[in-house]
Formats: structure tokens, C-alpha cells, sequence
């Protein structure tokens, strides 16, 4: 059996959702799927009627879902898992599913560290030899189909050694006692479905695919004509030894706090400090976790460039995490790392979504979400890390690692493409780009900077 792995990188979000949407097609024994999001959007509901028809065809599928931010029903879940084919499982469900508002609340204050110890993993394998991972989660603005707010993000594709690995990864955590089955989260319930219900709930998501408001004609055509472009894209694939790097289910053993690290942490950390010339970062969020900055400040002295493309508060999802970076921004500009802030409307828009045009009228922003790194031109990460501390020491993390100077020169290509002028603000000592959103939004960030969230942030 080979040790190689072949890769290509998803840039467009179109381009992601296709691929994923082919393999499910063309899967026939296995389908295993894990996210930090799945929401009840166009997406999320399309993705699990891609699911739920590969399991109607003799498909083995298992799904993981992280706990906090799940919005779907108690009732779709249950149906969707009583399909003979399909097994579901809740990670560390202790706020969101099958838990009560007073149960929630207690958890939320008295387990602190285990309501934020969140699954950030995002990996979908088919038959267990093809594997997908990467900044998207399973919701419309991951796929450039939002109308108001879109993320820039990355995927990369894996064929081989690094798929087995992350197989047995996710084994790893199916078989952990944090992955709860919604059987037993929903024991009573349960038995109360009958195969009609069953039945009925696959009719309806079957329906609402095939619905032209709900899944426009030209992406399905699209997914049908992927045929024709699969065996292309696999003969362009970069064969080399690739790491598929994670960590174990709950990060670490607890004993530290909110700290602690993890084994994803540990590799980054090792990989940075080898640098020799230069470090390309893309986060979208930036809050250096302890002894991050000095560590860029000495890498700076010994001659290494280190260039950050980030969001900006323009385009930020997340106000409280642009309050740890604008707590730190000075800092690491005196260490001599280059910033680079992204802009809502970036120049790039109609570059990266094929579909642009559909959504051209709402003028949606755009934001970061890309997690990917680049060190001496030569060794890339693409993966689930942000640049936080809540990736350091709480959050389960995935990514790809490879050294491969054919991959490291696409990855920056597409990093210094997003950091040019068009595209992104070069914030400096003299400017930030803080000043070009309103008075309300640069005091709740003011406002967050007062509050000792940093850990968690």
C-alpha cells in the first residue's frame, strides 16, 4: 500500500460543494463526516439528503456533530439516525442537545472548561481512501450561497495515506466516550418513531433537494457534469508523503485549565520554530496564545519574514475575537510581524464565486475563513487551527501537513493574492483600518477588550 498522498486544494466554495456532493454520489461502502456546524440552512439540509440517499442505497454513513452550535430539530435528528444506514453522534453534549435550560445552565457554571472543550474538526471520507478537510463547516456562507455574509475559506482534497489517517482519526473519536449516539440521547423518543415517520421524513428532504427555490437547477447540473471533470482533477493532483495532523478527543487531559495545549498545537508550534526564511499565515482570527508573540519576535530577529493575513473589523464575524487581536495588534507589529486586514468587498469577490452574479444585488460581505500556513516555500498547512488560544488548548483541531514546494507555491499564490491592496488594508504602526465602520461596532470591540476573555477567545 502506498505511503503517498495525492492533494489538490478547493479554493471556491462551488468548486467544494460540487466535490463533496460527488463523492457522496459515487461512495459505495462508506461515508463518514465530522463538523464543528451543521445547520438547517439550504446547505445543511442538502447535505443530508446527499447523506441520507447513500444510505438508502446501502451506504454505511456515520456523522459526529459538535454540541454548541447545532441547530437542528431534536425530532430531524432522531429520524434521520433511525434510518438503518445512518448513525449520529453528539460531541461533548452537555448545553445544546437533549439538555434542559436548567441542566445548561448549571453546566455553563460549574464545567466551564468542558462547555468550551469543542470539536472543531471538520473532515467528510468516502470509502475511507478519499477525504475532504478544512475552514469549511456544513452551512450556506461556507459555500458562497449567503445573500448577506460570505466566507473566503479553503478546503484540500486527499487521496491515500493521509485519508487512511484520517479515518482512523475519526474512529478514534466515534469510539470515545465524548461522541454520544442521539439513540441514547433520545432514548424514549426513539420509540416512538415508526417506519412511516421514517419514511415520510426522507419524501420530504428528497422533495425540498429537487425544489428549483431551494437547490438552482444549474449547481445540481453542475454536480451531474463533475463526472466529466473528476478524472481531470485527480491526474492534477501533487503526489508526496503528506501528515494528516490532529488531536485526541478532548484536546488534553484537563489538568491545566484552560491551557494544556494538544498534539495539533505541538506539531504548528515545532513547524513554525523550524523556519528558516520565511512564515505565510491566513487566520481569521488572531489572538496569539502565551508566548506566541515573543516566539514571532525571535523568529523575526534571526531573519525570518512573517506575513498575517486577517480579518479586519470591517469584515469579522466575530466581534469578541477581533477584541483579542486589537488588544495585540501593536505588540506584533513591534515584533516585526506584517499585517495584512481584510477588506468586506474585497476585489477578489467575483474571482472566487463562480456564482457572483446571483448574488451581486445584495452586496454581501465577505469574510475569512481560510486557515492555512506556508513556511520557506516549501511546507504548507491547510486545516481546521486558527491562529487563537482556543485552538491552542480547548478546541479538537485537523489539518494537513506537506512538504512540497508544488503545493507551498499555490497556497501562496492564492495567501498574497487575497493580501494585495484590492483585497486587503496593510495595517501598520501609523494606520488601521478600525476607522472605516461605524462608532458602534468600534465600541463593543472597546467594550470587549475590558473583559478577561482572552482564554477562551
Amino acid at each position: 500500500m502506498s505511503s503517498q498522498t495525492g492533494a489538490y486544494i478547493l479554493e471556491k466554495g462551488e468548486e467544494a460543494l460540487i466535490g463533496r456532493a460527488w463523492l457522496a454520489r459515487h461512495a459505495t461502502k462508506s461515508i463518514d463526516v465530522q463538523y464543528f456546524i451543521w445547520s438547517t440552512d439550504n446547505i445543511g439540509i442538502l447535505a443530508a439528503e446527499q447523506l441520507l440517499a447513500a444510505a438508502e442505497r446501502g451506504v454505511s454513513v456515520r456523522v459526529i456533530v459538535d454540541d454548541i452550535l447545532i441547530d437542528a430539530e431534536n425530532r430531524s435528528l432522531l429520524l434521520l439516525s433511525a434510518h438503518p444506514n445512518v448513525r449520529i453522534r453528539i460531541y461533548n453534549p452537555n448545553l445544546s442537545v437533549g439538555v434542559g435550560f436548567w441542566q445548561r445552565l448549571k453546566n455553563a457554571t460549574t464545567e466551564f472548561r468542558a462547555v468550551n472543550q469543542r470539536m472543531h474538526d471538520k473532515t467528510a471520507i468516502f470509502d475511507g481512501i478519499v477525504g475532504i478537510t478544512g475552514g469549511r463547516n456544513m452551512a450556506d456562507e461556507y459555500f458562497d450561497f449567503d445573500h448577506k455574509y460570505n466566507f473566503r475559506d479553503r478546503d484540500i482534497l486527499v487521496l491515500g495515506s493521509a485519508a487512511r489517517e484520517m479515518r482512523e482519526n475519526f474512529d478514534e473519536f466515534w469510539q470515545s466516550d465524548f461522541a454520544i449516539p442521539v439513540s441514547q440521547i433520545f432514548a424514549e423518543e426513539l420509540e416512538e418513531i415508526s417506519s412511516y415517520d421514517v419514511e415520510s421524513q426522507s419524501r420530504e428532504l428528497h422533495a425540498y433537494a429537487e425544489d428549483p427555490k431551494n437547490f438552482a437547477p444549474q449547481v445540481r447540473h453542475a454536480v451531474d457534469a463533475t463526472s466529466e471533470r473528476i478524472p481531470t482533477l485527480f491526474q492534477n493532483m501533487t503526489w508526496d508523503d503528506m501528515s494528516f495532523v490532529s488531536d485526541v478527543p478532548g484536546k488534553n487531559e484537563g489538568t491545566q485549565g484552560l491551557g494544556g495545549g494538544g498534539e495539533s498545537t505541538n506539531q504548528l508550534i515545532n513547524t513554525v520554530k523550524s523556519a528558516k526564511s520565511s512564515i505565510l499565515i491566513q487566520s481569521p482570527y488572531l489572538i496569539m496564545p502565551e508566548g506566541g508573540i515573543e516566539l514571532f519576535g525571535s523568529l523575526v530577529d534571526r531573519g525570518v519574514r512573517i506575513r498575517i493575513s486577517t480579518n479586519s473589523l470591517a469584515s469579522t464575524d466575530n466581534i469578541q475575537a477581533f477584541s483579542g487581536y486589537a488588544s495585540q495588534r501593536k505588540e506584533l507589529l513591534r515584533a516585526g510581524v506584517e499585517l495584512y486586514e481584510f477588506k468586506p468587498h474585497p476585489a477578489i469577490q467575483d474571482e472566487l464565486i463562480e456564482r457572483y452574479p446571483h448574488i451581486a444585488e445584495h452586496a454581501p460581505i465577505f469574510a475569512l475563513h481560510a486557515k492555512s500556513m506556508v513556511i520557506d516555500d516549501r511546507i504548507s498547512f491547510i486545516g481546521t487551527f486558527n491562529l487563537d488560544p482556543r485552538s491552542a488548548n480547548l478546541n479538537t483541531e485537523v489539518g494537513v501537513l506537506v512538504d512540497n514546494t508544488e503545493l507551498a507555491r499555490q497556497l501562496t499564490q492564492s495567501i498574497e493574492r487575497d493580501i494585495q491592496p484590492d483585497n486587503s488594508w496593510h495595517t501598520t504602526a501609523e494606520f488601521n483600518p478600525d476607522s472605516e465602520v461605524g462608532r458602534g461596532k468600534r465600541f463593543r470591540v472597546w467594550l470587549n477588550r475590558l473583559l478577561p476573555m482572552e482564554p477562551v477567545l
